[in-house]
C-alpha cells in the first residue's frame, strides 16, 4: 500500500512558545520555508498559529482587519514598522490565530484535502494528544497530490 500523501506531505517543523516575542518568532519563521508555524504552551499543548498573516497584522491597528478596504491609510509600509517597531517586543501569545484548525494523527488524506478546501488555510497542524507532532504546509499537500494523480496517468 502506499504512503498515505498525508504522510509524503507533513514536515516536522519548529514549534514556537506563547511567550516568544514576534521578533523572537519572525527570527524562527524566516529560517522556515513555511508560512506559518505552531504555538504551544509551557506543556507543548497547541494552542495557535503564527505566520506572515499574523506578522503583518501585528503592524497594524486592529481594526483594519475588520475593513474592507484599508485605502483611506496613507501610511506606507515603512511607516508602519516604524510606528509599531515595538510590536517585536510584545508577546506571541498576543499576536498568534487562535482560531487555528487542526487535524488528528490518524487524519485521513480526504479529510485533510477537506480542510485545506474549506477552511483556506496555509497550514494544519497534526495533533497527538494535544501536541504538534509535525505540520501539513498545503503548498506540500498539493504537490504530493498532485504527483500522485500524474502517477496514475
Amino acid at each position: 500500500m502506499p504512503q498515505s500523501i498525508t504522510e509524503q506531505a507533513m514536515v516536522i517543523a519548529p514549534l514556537l512558545r506563547e511567550t516568544q516575542t514576534v521578533k523572537e518568532s519572525v527570527e524562527v519563521l524566516i529560517g522556515q520555508e513555511l508560512p506559518a508555524l505552531p504555538v504551544v504552551d509551557e506543556h507543548g499543548k497547541l494552542l495557535g498559529i503564527f505566520g506572515e498573516r499574523e506578522f503583518i497584522a501585528a503592524l497594524f491597528p486592529k481594526y483594519l482587519g475588520q475593513l474592507k478596504s484599508a485605502a483611506f491609510v496613507r501610511h506606507s509600509l515603512d511607516e508602519a514598522l516604524e510606528t509599531r517597531r515595538g510590536c517585536g517586543e510584545e508577546l506571541l501569545a498576543d499576536h498568534m490565530n487562535d482560531e487555528h484548525v487542526e487535524a488528528s494523527s490518524d487524519v485521513s488524506d480526504v479529510q485533510l484535502a477537506e480542510t485545506f478546501l474549506h477552511h483556506r488555510v496555509l497550514i494544519v497542524p497534526v495533533v497527538k494528544d494535544g501536541e504538534p507532532v509535525g505540520i501539513v504546509p498545503r503548498s506540500a499537500f498539493f504537490r504530493a497530490l498532485a504527483q500522485r494523480m500524474l502517477d496514475l496517468g
